[in-house]
């Protein structure tokens, strides 16, 4: 959708270029140019721009509401009906885990970790033991990130919210 968005005002751009090039011919649109034509010219110029400036912020920010949505809300309202420990595990990961997962309860885009709303069973002993353990054993997150009660209040938060 967004492609759609961003290519469609610079194909119909360019059919109007080759159009208006086209329509009378290379001397006509030369002659067009150098004297009558200068003022339809610069006005086609100026609409463009304020066309261009209009169109792209507009499909930015459209796009931009769909990616943010009302998920994070909702999971927060979620998180907010939850235990102490849960939202304990919630701030916990967002300064510990954010930077590197993505989870969208938090609205987090990490890129070096697994995203954790598309692994598949997440059970609080599996997320405690990718805790103490660095993820898989693989040396790509650090082992023992988080200890005891902490950890398990990380685990209860992403079990809670991770994939819905």
């Amino acid at each position: 959708m967004e492609i759609v968005g961003f290519l469609v005002p610079w194909i119909l751009i360019g059919i109007a270029v080759i159009f208006i090039s086209f329509s009378g011919g290379p001397g006509r649109a030369r002659e067009a140019y150098m004297t009558r034509g200068r003022r339809v010219f610069a006005l086609l110029i100026v609409l463009t721009y304020i066309g261009i400036g209009i169109a792209v912020p507009a499909v930015v920010i459209a796009s931009r509401g769909t990616r943010i949505g009302n998920n994070a809300v909702l999971s927060q309202k979620k998180v907010r009906d939850q235990s102490a420990s849960v939202q304990e595990g919630r701030t916990l990961f967002i300064e510990s885990c954010a930077a590197c997962h993505t989870l969208a309860a938090v609205n987090a885009r990490g890129v070096t970790g697994p995203n954790l709303d598309k692994i598949g069973t997440v059970t609080p002993a599996r997320v405690q033991s990718a805790i103490k353990i660095g993820g898989t054993g693989q040396m790509r997150m650090p082992a023992g990130l988080l200890q005891g009660q902490n950890a398990k209040a990380v685990a209860e938060f992403v079990t809670a919210v991770a994939g819905k």
